[in-house]
């Protein structure tokens, strides 16, 4: 029986033309690797980035409306300096809560995707 074993990446989608703004997010605050697309695909635009066991693409999608439900759960070492990071570049985060054995917070990305970062308690 088939079955599914592992996430390879996670997409979110982005506006064309954002691809700047993404990597001052996304490499420039969480300190992700940008990483090449393959040719054919990055005719498309959009951005790869990567960090130890992540695989986070943004793919142009025309009609663009941010995810401001489904969401990326991420597992960081300092929740609250990861959002002191964000609020200082003006967004959109949640308080740090304690729930279910993690420190909790949300940021809005610029492009109003929402992310969850989790430390662990």
């Amino acid at each position: 029986m088939a079955r599914v074993n592992s996430i390879d990446h996670v997409q979110l989608a982005m506006p064309a033309g954002a691809e700047d703004l993404v990597r001052g997010f996304y490499a420039g605050v969480l300190g992700l690797t940008e990483v090449p697309k393959p040719p054919e695909l990055a005719k498309r635009g959009g951005a790869w980035f990567e960090g130890p066991s992540i695989k986070l693409h943004l793919g142009v999608e025309q009609e663009f409306r941010p995810a401001r439900k489904a969401h990326v759960g991420f597992v960081v070492d300092d929740v609250a300096e990861l959002v002191g990071l964000c609020r200082s570049e003006n967004l959109e985060t949640t308080e740090v809560r304690a729930v279910d054995g993690y420190l909790r917070a949300h940021v809005f990305d610029p492009l109003g995707n929402r992310l969850e970062f989790m430390e662990p308690l």
